[in-house]
């Protein structure tokens, strides 16, 4: 067993617990952070089968950005865990069946692409490595793919910090609204009063309250 392989078997005993947890989590913190300790092991996998780029990807887009982001928005949302975990046990038998299913769509797909001949692969050169490689691949094939993927991150970004805003009490803020629709006659009242007497002076108050 070699040096490669040891990592290997780490990598994925870590994953495989890590993403056992997600589900099993009973807090959606801790199961976000368990997500996001699966996606640093799967990136590990991938730097084993020297996919560089996709290793960096997963570790900067995922851990970085997505997963963070999840984060936050799981914290400011205030999740009710006793609300989630209501009727749990009943949908168990429909998570066993959906699951039974696609573990046999994935053993039919593996054990019938066993049996295809593998293509020969075509290297582009020595001189280009695999980032490059897949950057050309990914800009000019995909490019459209790339750019609605790209899209739909901004919008559901923009959607994740529009649920999660809240207004602070303490703050004070105007509403250009309310200020555009005030009337002249709304700012300046005019109220009748009666007179007040006039302040005696200090010395004359004292000289009245030595003769009393």
């Amino acid at each position: 067993m070699n040096f490669s392989t040891v990592f290997f078997y780490l990598f994925s005993v870590v994953l495989l617990f890590s993403a056992f947890r997600v589900v099993t989590a009973r807090n959606p913190v801790h199961a976000v952070l368990f997500l996001m300790l699966a996606f640093s092991q799967a990136a590990g996998l991938w730097l084993l089968l020297r996919a560089e780029f996709l290793a960096i990807t997963l570790v900067l887009v995922y851990l970085g950005a997505v997963m963070v982001l999840f984060l936050f928005v799981v914290m400011m949302l205030d999740i009710r865990i006793d609300g989630v975990r209501e009727g749990f046990w009943r949908q168990v038998p429909v998570a066993v069946v959906i699951g039974a299913v696609v573990v046999v769509q994935l053993v039919t797909v593996l054990m019938g692409s066993f049996g295809l001949v593998d293509a020969p692969l075509q290297p582009m050169g020595d001189e280009i490595g695999n980032t490059k490689a897949l950057g050309i691949l990914l800009y000019t094939q995909y490019l459209y793919p790339i750019q609605i993927a790209a899209a739909i991150l901004l919008v559901a970004m923009v959607a994740a910090i529009a649920l999660t805003l809240r207004r602070r009490k303490d703050t004070k803020k105007l509403d250009a609204s309310v200020q555009v629709r005030v009337k002249a006659g709304d700012r300046l009242q005019m109220v009748k009063m009666a007179p007040t007497p006039e302040a005696q002076p200090v010395a004359d108050a004292a000289a009245e309250e030595k003769k009393a």
